[in-house]
């Protein structure tokens, strides 16, 4: 609108009038207030219109829909309106006298009063902005940017174009605001060397920013976001606007801010709070169907119970204003919140229902898993969601698209699936990365379980031919690999039974095989790989260490932990003995700057490691820092917040046991009593077998005692004692192990349990624990960091630890009840005398 009126002021700029014949027509379009006098004054002078009148109509036009709020916008009614077809015919012919700004002004606008981008104008004025690219100002090759993006042209030759010129001028842009509309426009054409030269440019205009404009700010992340790269410096500045400019966001601009650090997997707790604060404020004024939805989405996840038991109160009684788009949001906000909320889940389904027929493929198949979440109930709705799904995917080209149909599909009860469904799936499978087979594979797996055979159809057999197929993409895929960037992305989110039984093993072999490719921005999505995989290969994770140390000052800290975590979770220590020490100097001067969750999580992986850096874990056990995470924790979901709270109980822990002149007390015994009540104590047949066969090496059942717990709540598989001649003690001859009540409370002890009644003379407690695949790595016998660092905890606790191997026990040699009692007697009695 400035603009607008600063040509008003300026007419001889704009229409090349002089000053001594004033534009009539001009004057009047000045003073409109509204889109009826804009028509009007069009209306009576149409026949005099000329293109800066043109121009001016419809940029009144749109600034006028802008000025109102989305609920009150009338777009379809100035779309439809017989003076704005005038506009149009008129904007068409004199389309070849405006100038590039005009030219491209117009289009925006037309756009923005949704225009179809087939209409003619559009497309002609796309044409004559094309003929005139090379000679576009930077701002106004922007603004024609937004508008190919608008039109979805992303991927086309003139955006490529558009990308070229941006390399060629990208020194010479000084607009932030230029730049970061360009940036998210090129995105899925830019190379990684534009890429880094994009982010380099707006990484220092930033810097001259008025940091009040957050706007640009949230274009940079949706440059990263649409890139796929976390960037964690852009990122903390770009953090750094939105928690400057907190208090002039609406709920609208917070969501999608909140969504574009979800798909970065970005956390930032200072950013959570203060909006979980702000929308606070907020809440008088989000009352419309259309603010209070996006209210509810972006409050909703961060909420207390209390406030989100409010929520929803809210939502029942507007739930039958919303549109289609703002139910959708509503439904997948409860479905992320675990709503259980009965009456607002059925209202919320029955508006979805009722508009099941506007909807994408992707929102059906968003909507049918969050009302599968929810546990919703209603045969009717789910039979027509399915026959959405089937209807979808028997037409969809687009493997990404074909995979989320089929991985939700497969959510859905059904004896035997259309035969046209599995033919098209077939179709596009050689076309899908490894995340969409691996989304195929598991829907076809759950098809493969819940089959029923039939005389015409053999049912099963065609899932099976479906795998097989999967099966040989995947390896394919795999084995042709020749980029690491590009492999690591597909791998990303890839886990399952699937993956692991018919690619994991490949898949390590092509890492191997791509190694020299790594670089240091490779390593957090490369450790996390390994660290799913739970496959030690010494070469590559000595690599990995090489490259880190080498660039050590290059690691952003806050990804430290996911580059230390396979080394601590496979038990590893490079053979240079610094690795730990070189990782630990990088990130010590900035744990003042770390989220307090993720704090935690690199302690705890310092901890199984056995590396406790003094000024990590006293910054950790302060009252000001257990605060801060505590609220923190508030607004993290469900399943996040509890893996924190249990890394916490573990650091808590494991420094009590082997750090005691930290004086850390132990504050976990409440919480390990609740999880200890959840989790109630069941003898599986097994074990009540293997009693049995320890009580008979022993001597008799009451020489071995059953999941006993010891103090800081760890759970020994079974326990015995032996005395000082290796002669069995009854369990009834002595106490449990237990933690005195004075020591649970004060500082400084020097040891963390006592017997409440001694043992006999030279006796020794003997934890008999037994180690399943869990506690080694998948390609070796090597034993994991968490097995190890709990034996290194009962030895200080005063046992000896009997660890049984799983593949000792269900080897060929131990095929009968002689040989494991026979096993049971050497690992206790031999191996404890060779310790003595």
């Amino acid at each position: 609108m400035l603009r607008l009126r600063a040509l008003w002021r300026h007419p001889c700029r704009a229409l090349h009038v002089g000053r001594a014949n004033r534009d009539q027509i001009l004057e009047q379009l000045r003073v409109c207030s509204a889109e009826v006098q804009v028509f009007d004054v069009v209306g009576k002078h149409k026949a005099k219109l000329g293109a800066g009148h043109v121009a001016g109509a419809l940029g009144m036009l749109w600034q006028f829909q802008k000025e109102k709020p989305h609920i009150l916008r009338t777009l379809e009614m100035i779309r439809t309106h017989p003076q704005f077809l005038t506009l149009c015919v008129l904007a068409e012919n004199k389309i070849a006298v405006m100038d590039d700004s005009a030219v491209v002004d117009m289009l925006y606008n037309v756009l923005r009063l949704t225009v179809e981008p087939h209409d003619s104008l559009v497309q002609q004025l796309v044409t004559e902005a094309w003929n005139r690219l090379d000679r576009l100002q930077l701002s106004t090759l922007s603004k024609f940017a937004v508008c190919l993006s608008d039109q979805h042209l992303h991927h086309s030759p003139l955006m490529g174009q558009i990308t070229d010129i941006l390399s060629q001028k990208l020194e010479s842009v000084e607009d932030i605001r230029v730049l970061t509309n360009l940036m998210v426009s090129v995105s899925t054409l830019a190379s990684p060397h534009l890429r880094d030269r994009l982010i380099e440019r707006a990484d220092a205009l930033l810097d001259t920013m008025n940091p009040s404009l957050h706007r640009n700010s949230r274009r940079v992340v949706q440059f990263l976001r649409n890139i796929r790269y976390c960037y964690r410096p852009l990122l903390e500045k770009c953090n750094r606007v939105f928690l400057h400019g907190i208090g002039d966001m609406d709920a609208e601009s917070i969501g999608i801010i909140l969504g574009l650090y979800q798909s970065l997997q970005f956390n930032s707790c200072d950013f959570r709070l203060a909006v979980r604060e702000r929308l606070a404020e907020l809440s008088d004024t989000c009352t419309d169907p259309n603010s209070f939805s996006k209210y509810f989405a972006a409050l909703g996840p961060l909420a207390r119970l209390e406030t989100r038991e409010g929520l929803e109160s809210s939502a029942l009684l507007l739930v039958d204003e919303l549109n289609p788009q703002q139910a959708l949001a509503v439904v997948e906000t409860l479905e992320e919140t675990q709503c259980r909320n009965l009456q607002l889940i059925t209202k919320i389904a029955s508006v979805l229902h009722r508009n099941l027929d506007v909807f994408r493929p992707a929102e059906i198949a968003r909507i049918t898993q969050a009302l599968i979440v929810l546990h919703y109930q209603s045969p009717e709705m789910f039979t027509k969601l399915r026959s959405k799904l089937v209807g979808h995917l028997e037409v969809s080209v687009i493997p990404q698209e074909v995979a989320m149909l089929t991985r939700v599909l497969s959510m859905l009860p059904c004896p035997r699936v259309e035969e046209t469904v599995t033919s098209r799936v077939k179709a596009v499978l050689p076309q899908c990365n490894l995340n969409e087979l691996n989304s195929i594979a598991q829907a076809a797996a759950r098809w493969a379980r819940g089959s029923i055979p039939s005389y015409h159809h053999s049912t099963p057999g065609t899932y099976v031919q479906l795998l097989q197929v999967l099966s040989r993409c995947g390896l394919e895929r795999v084995r042709m690999a020749h980029r690491l960037d590009l492999l690591l992305e597909e791998l990303k989110y890839v886990s399952g039974e699937w993956f692991e039984e018919v690619l994991l093993e490949e898949t390590m072999v092509t890492l191997q095989r791509l190694k020299g490719q790594i670089t240091f921005n490779d390593l957090p999505e490369l450790c996390m790989v390994l660290t799913r995989s739970g496959y030690l290969f010494p070469s590559l994770m000595d690599h990995i260490a090489s490259i880190t140390m080498e660039n050590i000052h290059k690691i952003h800290y806050s990804t430290t932990y996911s580059i230390l975590l396979p080394f601590s979770v496979l038990n590893y220590d490079p053979p240079n003995g610094e690795f730990f020490e070189t990782c630990i100097e990088n990130f010590t001067p900035y744990i003042g700057l770390f989220d307090p969750h993720l704090l935690v999580l690199l302690a705890c992986c310092l901890a199984v490691a056995d590396y406790f850096p003094e000024s990590l874990i006293r910054e950790i056990f302060t009252v000001d820092f257990l605060t801060k995470l505590d609220s923190q924790l508030e607004t993290l979901p469900d399943t996040l917040n509890m893996r924190i709270r249990l890394r916490l109980m573990e650091l808590n822990r494991a420094v009590c046991l082997e750090c005691p002149e930290f004086q850390v007390p132990w504050f976990h015994e409440r919480y390990c009593l609740q999880m200890q009540k959840k989790e109630a104590s069941v003898h599986y047949p097994f074990q009540q077998q293997i009693h049995k066969m320890l009580g008979e090496v022993l001597g008799g059942m009451n020489y071995a005692k059953v999941a006993v717990l010891t103090p800081y709540f760890y759970t020994v598989d079974f326990e015995c004692v032996l005395d000082r001649y290796m002669r069995p003690v009854p369990i009834a001859e002595h106490s449990q192990l237990q933690v005195t009540e004075e020591e649970k409370v004060q500082w400084g002890l020097g040891s963390a349990w006592k017997e409440q009644n001694e043992l006999p003379a030279g006796a020794q407690r003997i934890a008999v624990d037994f180690l399943d695949s869990r506690s080694f790595c998948r390609n070796s016998g090597h034993m994991k960091g968490d097995a190890v660092m709990r034996k290194r905890h009962l030895e200080i606790l005063g046992y000896h630890v009997v660890q049984i191997p799983h593949l000792e026990w269900n080897s060929m040699e131990l095929s009968n009840m002689e040989a494991w009692k026979e096993y049971l007697r050497k690992k206790i009695f031999t191996e404890y005398s060779k310790c003595d």
